[in-house]
């Protein structure tokens, strides 16, 4: 009989000793879903104040791009009418300065006689 009583009693053991252990797995496993649970919040929370920062940053950025893009239009708006306005004349005065040919003896040339 006393053999019977100390199964039992190792049997109760081995069963506290599991209970125990599960209890601490539990334990552990709340922990580390409370711990993801707080990174969460916190990565959640420092995105926002990084989309926040960003977008004042950038929103500046923005206003500063559009002024700069707008200011290249006009810049090339201007450039395109100059061309178009003085293309011809540009083209005859190049042309006459080619084609238009006067042959002159060089004022340093001198006359072998």
């Amino acid at each position: 009989m006393t053999s019977q009583s100390q199964g039992i009693q190792q049997l109760l053991q081995a069963e506290k000793r599991a209970k125990d252990k599960l209890e601490e797995a539990k334990k552990r496993k709340e922990a580390r879903e409370e711990a993801i649970a707080e990174i969460d919040h916190y990565r959640l929370q420092r995105e926002k104040e990084f989309r926040n920062k960003q977008t004042n940053v950038m929103g500046s950025q923005g206003n500063l791009s559009a002024k700069i893009e707008e200011q290249t239009t006009e810049t090339v708006r201007n450039l395109t009418s100059s061309y178009h306005k003085n293309m011809e004349s540009m083209m005859k005065k190049l042309l006459s300065t080619i084609c238009d040919i006067n042959p002159e003896v060089h004022p340093n040339f001198r006359h072998a006689v």
